[in-house]
């Protein structure tokens, strides 16, 4: 009997503590979700019966009842139950993970989904979670210091691996989405140095490939990408020289050298002997990296070393890019990275979905056509348009005031989820919350970026929104799984 009325009080304590208002919001997305299912897999022909599971809508009914029974289900396990296995799940989704293409059946060239009677599903989506739970397991444990390289690469390398055996599944774009725990690690004390590094090799892919076939002041030797990515790399490299060692002094030389050198230069290069006046801003950035180096050791300061280090990279990256994009990227991919920075027209090819997605999204004005009353989406202009493409449906259908309501939906959840994760008494707990953050942050960002042309079309689900149930499955068992956690952290008052 006090067995029972043990386990009332830990239900009721559960319940009333669990954070309502955010599994409010999921409801109301996965009702959303389902209206732009419905809208884009109506068929003129078969009516629209949306509850026959031999339709799109009706299976879509079944992901969101078996995701709300998955995270009941979640919601009843003890939360520390949860946190001892997370080494297990971990290595378990690893194992399952490299099994996959072998497994797998070949389907639009990936090799990520293992058929399971009559479904398939894939594995990559729930490994997020897994991996989640371990890196949060590895930095919350006593003693684990991001500033320590060994814990640092430890870290790094639990996030790569995951990585890397999805990208032999040939699922790229399911791959990128593991980078996004980097932005927990910042939260928990990656130096903001290193984001800012992944930021500058972003800028420096985008303007070297963007410009590199443009000649520069009319100077057909000079390439204009070229030339604007070494002074950026000068830029950068003064920048963190100034705001990480305060030696003034050194800024000075560094900057004003290297600033005058290749001003001298295209001056030259203009008006007297026209030639690749990249060569001496590269011989600047060499010669920089090498003054940065000896003022480490001169100085005995660390941080010279690794901000010369930066500017090393940087040109490592740089000049091993157009290398990736031509010959490591696969046709398909380095066509679409082409069409979005405007270096190809592919209306038909690969630029055909972004832009189908655009009339579709712009079509449907300040308030929408209407459910079920979009031409792009019900004549089927749009491909996978209940899959990655669902934004469009939105758009076409509510319109302006639609999508807007999306956005504000998702950013009320993330905002809330940082607040929970903000309140949480242990590091387990808070680090596993910023790792939600991240996923929805980063799925959402780049999904809605590529229905609008903004980012390119890696093919990533709108969470709660796309079709299907691996994707619903694991996002659904990402969220309720910090729900369970916060909803246990007032364990030792009770």
């Amino acid at each position: 009997m006090a067995t029972q009325n043990s386990n009332k009080e830990k239900s009721r304590g559960i319940f009333q503590s669990l954070d309502w208002f955010t599994i409010l919001i999921y409801l109301i997305l996965l009702a959303m979700g389902w209206m732009s299912v419905c809208g884009a897999s109506y068929d003129f022909d078969q009516g629209g019966n949306f509850l026959d599971f031999q339709t799109r809508s009706g299976m879509q009914i079944v992901w969101i009842g078996t995701s709300m029974l998955l995270g009941m289900i979640i919601l009843s396990i003890d939360d520390r139950l949860i946190e001892s296995l997370s080494y297990v799940i971990y290595i378990g989704f690893l194992i399952l993970l490299a099994a996959t293409p072998y497994l797998s059946h070949d389907i639009k060239g990936s090799l990520s989904w293992i058929k399971v009677g009559s479904f398939s599903i894939q594995p990559a989506e729930f490994a997020k979670f897994g991996t989640a739970l371990c890196v949060a397991k590895v930095m919350g444990s006593y003693g684990f210091n991001m500033g320590k390289w060994r814990d640092f690469l430890l870290c790094i390398s639990l996030i790569i691996i995951p990585m890397g055996l999805i990208v032999l599944q040939k699922e790229t774009g399911s791959a990128l989405v593991y980078l996004c725990f980097f932005l927990m690690m910042y939260r928990e004390g990656m130096p903001g140095s290193i984001l800012f590094a992944g930021v500058a090799a972003v800028v420096y892919f985008v303007v070297g490939v963007r410009f590199a076939e443009e000649p520069l002041w009319g100077l057909e030797v000079v390439s204009t990408g070229k030339a604007i990515v070494l002074l950026l790399v000068l830029l950068f490299t003064s920048g963190m020289m100034w705001v990480y060692t305060q030696r003034s002094s050194y800024v000075l030389r560094v900057f004003f050298f290297g600033i005058v050198a290749m001003t001298v230069a295209l001056i030259f290069c203009k008006y007297v002997i026209p030639f690749d006046m990249t060569w001496v801003q590269l011989v600047v950035c060499v010669l920089m990296i090498l003054y940065l180096f000896y003022a480490a050791l001169k100085e005995r300061v660390a941080r010279f070393f690794y901000i010369g280090l930066f500017a090393l990279g940087s040109l490592l990256f740089y000049y091993s890019a157009s290398f990736v994009l031509d010959n490591v990227m696969q046709p398909h991919q380095q066509t679409r990275i082409r069409v979005l920075l405007g270096l190809e027209d592919d209306p038909r090819g690969a630029g055909y979905n972004v832009i189908q997605a655009k009339i579709a999204i712009g079509s449907g004005g300040l308030k929408g056509k209407g459910f079920l009353n979009g031409t792009q989406t019900k004549l089927k202009y749009v491909p996978e348009q209940d899959t990655d493409f669902i934004f469009c449906t939105v758009g076409e259908e509510e319109g302006f005031v639609g999508c807007s309501m999306v956005l504000l939906l998702f950013l009320f959840l993330i905002l809330r989820l940082i607040h929970l994760a903000e309140r949480q008494p242990y590091p387990f707990g808070r680090i596993y919350g910023y790792c939600v953050v991240s996923v929805f942050l980063f799925h959402v960002f780049i999904n809605v970026g590529m229905v609008l042309g903004l980012t390119p079309v890696i093919g990533i689900p709108l969470p709660f929104f796309s079709y299907g149930g691996s994707s619903l499955w694991g996002f659904t068992i990402l969220l309720f799984i910090f729900l369970r956690i916060d909803a246990g952290r007032n364990r030792l008052q009770h």
